[in-house]
């Protein structure tokens, strides 16, 4: 007897446990997602106070008519450098050349009429004694003479300043430096009814900054530089010899240097140093200018320029430093993604500072060593284990040439 077949139904059975196996796949849970860490670094940094300014010549001249008259030439070429007492402009000097020769002659008249009137006085003096002439010609005679003599010396002053007017006419460089574009060319006329702008001249070795500061910044440093100064008089006291070699502002430290900073983001290589403090605050604002001074060997940096001033004004020992685009802010609030030891996320709160570069202090929130997130972050979710790779901080950062962030009490101009 025949035995019935049964593949079918080994079929259905294969069909099934495939499913159930397939099904089981499905379920499996995904590998934890990769991300790159980093860990936080401790480390002393310098708290730099920021300020946006513009540089200038640190002596500005301004090149005027001072004498009405037609431009006949200009002597220089716009943007150069021009020497003391180099001819810029000439204005036609014909005019002031006639006054002069008209005040001349009205000189020598009155010169000539008082040597007539000094010789009546002396002709008179021995006939007063013979009562030849009465004694009231007498003193007529010398009192002509005294006021001729007053209009020589009112004919001298027109000469003088006939002379000065002819001198004006012929404009030169008041001072070595940079002189820019002209306001006026030949042909115009000039000097009528005030003086007229020709031209400005900087000098810009050493170039000066201006730029404005925060009033809490200002009162930080002037308290610091008071407190160094009052140091350096007791050492002085104490030992004359020491005081010599010392800083009289700073206490014997090295002075507080400023550091410039381009519009292409490049460093001045010099530094600069404090020139003045304005002698009040701005009441609209809340800042307060200063000045400070850079070397500019090769004039390479020119009036006008975008410049931003950095002067560090302490040391923050021990500071926690992460990378900038790892500190997320949600609502107010900074956070940055940290590993815990078993590779899983937890999302804290910290409280970001100073920027330095490309990092971040953080005063709170983290410790040194603690492993944050640097990449990945739309992976890092609460509670998520990740596949963590390490990379070094400096890696992380990936600073720019412009990378260099305003400070909190950063200001502008």
């Amino acid at each position: 007897m025949n035995k019935p077949k049964r593949r079918p139904a080994v079929y259905l059975l294969l069909f099934v446990l495939l499913a159930a196996c397939k099904k089981e796949e499905q379920k499996a849970p995904p590998p934890p997602p990769v991300v790159k860490v980093a860990e936080a670094i401790s480390r002393d940094v310098p708290i730099v106070v920021e300020a946006i300014g513009q540089t200038r010549g640190n002596t500005e001249i301004e090149i005027s008519a001072r004498v009405e008259g037609f431009l006949e030439s200009m002597n220089f070429q716009q943007g150069s450098f021009v020497k003391k007492g180099q001819r810029l402009y000439t204005i036609d000097s014909r005019p002031f050349a006639s006054n002069l020769a008209q005040a001349r002659a009205s000189v020598a008249q009155s010169k000539a009429d008082l040597v007539r009137m000094q010789q009546d006085v002396a002709r008179y003096e021995p006939l007063v004694a013979k009562n030849a002439v009465s004694v009231q010609d007498f003193q007529t005679a010398q009192a002509k003479a005294r006021a001729q003599e007053a209009a020589v010396a009112a004919a001298e002053a027109v000469q003088q300043r006939a002379q000065i007017e002819l001198g004006y006419t012929n404009v030169l460089a008041p001072d070595d430096g940079l002189i820019g574009t002209t306001e006026a060319f030949p042909g115009t006329l000039v000097g009528r009814g005030q003086t007229t702008l020709l031209n400005r001249i900087s000098k810009i070795d050493p170039i000066h900054v201006r730029f404005s500061i925060p009033e809490k910044d200002y009162l930080y440093y002037a308290r610091r530089r008071e407190a160094a100064a009052d140091k350096a008089d007791k050492a002085g006291k104490a030992d004359k010899a020491d005081k010599a070699g010392k800083n009289t502002a700073t206490g014997g430290d090295k002075a507080t240097e400023f550091q410039l900073v381009l519009a292409d983001g490049s460093v001045h290589p010099s530094p600069g140093t404090l020139v003045f403090v304005d002698r009040n605050v701005d009441t609209k604002t809340g800042t307060i200018m200063l000045e400070a001074a850079f070397p500019n060997p090769g004039n390479i940096v020119r009036p006008g320029q975008y410049a931003r001033i950095r002067a560090a004004t302490s040391v923050k020992k021990g500071a926690v430093l992460v990378p900038q685009g790892c500190v997320v802010d949600i609502q107010g609030i900074s956070n940055v993604a940290v590993l815990k030891p078993d590779d899983t996320v937890e999302i804290r709160p910290v409280k970001p500072a100073e920027r330095i570069g490309s990092l971040v202090v953080l005063d709170s929130g983290l410790k040194a060593g603690e492993r944050i997130v640097v990449e990945g972050m739309q992976k890092a979710r609460p509670g998520v284990k990740v596949q963590p790779t390490l990379v070094p901080l400096e890696e992380s950062a990936a600073p720019s040439p412009s990378s260099a962030a305003p400070s909190p009490s950063s200001s502008g101009g």
